[in-house]
């Protein structure tokens, strides 16, 4: 399947039974250097839209919403040592979390590339 994106700046990616979920590229680039990110336990259930975890930078605190609702089966351990990660690969080794959706169809109603790129777009 392919990532889908929130007007929150998350993306979400559907993998086997359970999703992997983090902020966009263009969210790492106007918090600036991270360097602290606080991930939620795993086995912690959440609903589309609920905070879920927070990322720090050296500009500002802000929240990480759930896309999807589901069971958190895993966190990103790596981002406890290394935070800048976010920054570095936000899309791709820089992920959050995984979700196991409790509704895998809720991933189709969210944003696909091209309009991410154009709500960002129109944002500028």
């Amino acid at each position: 399947m392919a990532r889908r994106y929130t007007k929150d700046h998350e993306w979400v990616e559907l993998d086997g039974d359970d999703a992997a979920v983090g902020i966009t590229d263009h969210a790492q680039e106007q918090l600036g250097d991270v360097v602290f990110v606080d991930l939620p336990d795993v086995g912690r259930t959440v609903n589309a839209g609920d905070a879920m975890a927070v990322v720090e930078s050296v500009k500002a605190a802000s929240d990480v919403y759930a896309p999807i609702a589901g069971e958190v089966t895993a966190i990103n351990e790596s981002l406890a040592d290394a935070p800048g990660l976010v920054n570095e690969a936000a899309e791709g080794a820089g992920w959050f979390v995984r979700i196991k959706p409790s509704t895998p169809a809720e991933i189709d109603s969210l944003l696909d590339a091209a309009a991410y790129a154009a709500f960002v777009a129109d944002q500028s």
